[in-house]
């Protein structure tokens, strides 16, 4: 199987995490909303995954993600963590990241909906999150990702949300860089791959 719906996020593995705005609304509306999602993104998240590939589109997003090892030190982190919730529920080790997400998406929507004056969920919830399974499955999702622009008639090498630019610029990025070219073979391999790709067949 390429992939598995789950609830949790384990240690060690790839997911991918998708999702849009209630009834498709916009969730970004203009950069600031953009660059304020991958600084909250940030905050929230970088001390427990890595990044592979992402994608910030007007009214949805997706990530490729692999969670990292995570031990007892990564509690510390989570501020105003209960530790005697720490063996169950959303306090668990498998749940530390869902709840993670789960604040960066709480932090995003109060921003959101103060300046834009309005009330209530900006997400659908609970968010989507596929575990990844499949190294072919894995390689044909970067390129998907990446290549989300296309449906809003814009030319992906370009597109300014979207990690592409990161991975083929000499420029530092927090990005994985050289372990996305490896599933690739090399640099070049990627980037024809980019613009020549397989048949992609997702159904979200």
């Amino acid at each position: 199987m390429s992939n598995i719906i789950c609830d949790t996020l384990e240690s060690g593995h790839f997911y991918h995490i998708y999702n849009r705005g209630v009834n498709s609304c916009s969730v970004f509306i203009d950069e600031e909303n953009y660059f304020f999602f991958l600084s909250r993104f940030k905050k929230y998240l970088s001390d427990f995954i890595e990044v592979y590939a992402y994608c910030l589109m007007p009214n949805h997003f997706h990530f490729l993600i692999r969670v990292k090892n995570l031990n007892s030190d990564s509690f510390v982190k989570v501020q105003n963590f209960d530790k005697a919730l720490q063996e169950n529920g959303l306090h668990s080790n498998d749940s530390l990241v869902s709840k993670q997400f789960a604040k960066l998406f709480s932090s995003y929507t109060q921003a959101f909906n103060k300046v834009q004056n309005r009330h209530g969920a900006l997400f659908e919830s609970p968010f989507k999150r596929k575990r990844i399974e499949n190294d072919e499955y894995l390689r044909n999702l970067i390129l998907y990702i990446h290549r989300n622009p296309i449906d809003l008639n814009q030319n992906f090498e370009t597109y300014k949300f979207s990690s592409y630019k990161a991975i083929i610029s000499d420029l530092r990025t927090d990005i994985k860089k050289q372990l996305v070219i490896e599933r690739f073979d090399n640099m070049d391999n990627f980037i024809y791959l980019h613009k020549n790709p397989p048949k992609l067949n997702f159904n979200f």
